[in-house]
């Protein structure tokens, strides 16, 4: 078995791999939105849901409490819950608390210590259940726990709009890889963002008050601290965009001016409005999205959304 010295070496190297690779781009330099969330990352993003334009959070939460009866009926009683982009858990807590006996919670987040914190508060609220975390980027291959329980059914939870971070074929690889750990017989409860005016789209992702900027620049931070580079962050801004083409918010750090900077002994250049694509946020509608889910293997079984049809929740069942 790994311990975590061993496991900081691996995410360590696979970072820096992307790292170098996404950089090296002629045409358009990119990093994997996943290494957005380390300790500090994950502290910034919760700070983003409660942002005045960052709706998709308060409005899921919403649907959540909403239907909170619903959706532990589809889980059932004694449940084994997988939640993958575990986070802080918040949302999580909603289904724990309705939820008919659950025997187990396994968390699933790329960051370690974020994880722990969150997986002890939710011990504390929940003190019969068992919780595992599982420290793993949950769009790679991973491990499960090796006992989990027999009684009771698999459910996998995705909240948040973060199946909209991945592309199609990615969506396909994670929810198929979900159904595979959910089993026959198994169900999940996936959030996604709604397609709607393009000006709320951009507002939510580039809010006034700059959490959202922060969250972006604080790759640079790490790559710095993680990796040994000499990135002036300061020469680069925080910009969101609207792609129609893929229906997707983008994330882009600017270059304000000519840079350049070194990365374990590679040396990189950008020139005056050149920019780093961080992150896609794709929006989907109910026929979409009920084509990617069957083609994954799963039925679409319920759909709950707002008032407004801002944002949708879907229960889905294994075919």
């Amino acid at each position: 078995m790994l311990d975590k010295t061993d496991t900081e070496a691996q995410q360590r190297e696979a970072f820096l791999r992307d790292v170098l690779a996404g950089l090296s781009k002629s045409q358009q330099k990119t990093l994997p939105a996943r290494w957005l969330y380390d300790e500090r990352g994950s502290e910034l993003f919760e700070e983003i849901t409660q942002a005045p334009e960052y709706y998709p959070t308060r409005t899921e939460t919403g649907i959540l409490q909403d239907n909170a009866g619903a959706i532990a009926a589809l889980f059932g009683p004694e449940a084994v819950i997988l939640e993958y982009g575990a986070g802080a858990g918040i949302k999580t807590e909603i289904v724990l608390e309705a939820l008919d006996r659950p025997s187990l919670y396994v968390p699933i987040d790329i960051s370690g210590d974020f994880l722990a914190a969150s997986a002890e508060r939710i011990r504390e609220r929940f003190a019969e259940l068992v919780v595992e975390p599982v420290t793993a980027d949950f769009t790679q291959e991973f491990d499960l726990p090796g006992d989990l329980p027999e009684a009771g059914r698999r459910g996998g939870f995705f909240p948040g709009s973060t199946i909209g971070n991945l592309d199609r074929a990615e969506a396909l690889i994670f929810l198929k890889r979900m159904r595979r750990h959910v089993g026959e017989g198994g169900v999940a409860v996936v959030g996604c963002d709604l397609k709607k005016d393009v000006a709320i789209l951009t507002a939510a992702y580039d809010d006034a008050g700059g959490v959202t900027a922060a969250f972006d620049l604080n790759i640079l931070t790490r790559i710095n601290r993680e990796l040994g580079a000499d990135i002036a962050v300061e020469s680069f801004a925080h910009e969101a965009r609207w792609n129609a083409a893929t229906s997707a918010v983008e994330m882009h750090l600017v270059a304000q001016e000519p840079v350049t900077f070194s990365i374990d002994g590679r040396a990189f250049s950008m020139t005056a409005g050149e920019t780093i694509h961080t992150e896609n946020s794709r929006k989907y509608d109910v026929k979409g999205l009920t084509a990617l889910v069957e083609e994954a293997g799963w039925s679409l079984d319920e759909v709950w959304t707002d008032e407004d049809k801002l944002f949708a929740v879907m229960g889905l069942k294994a075919r």
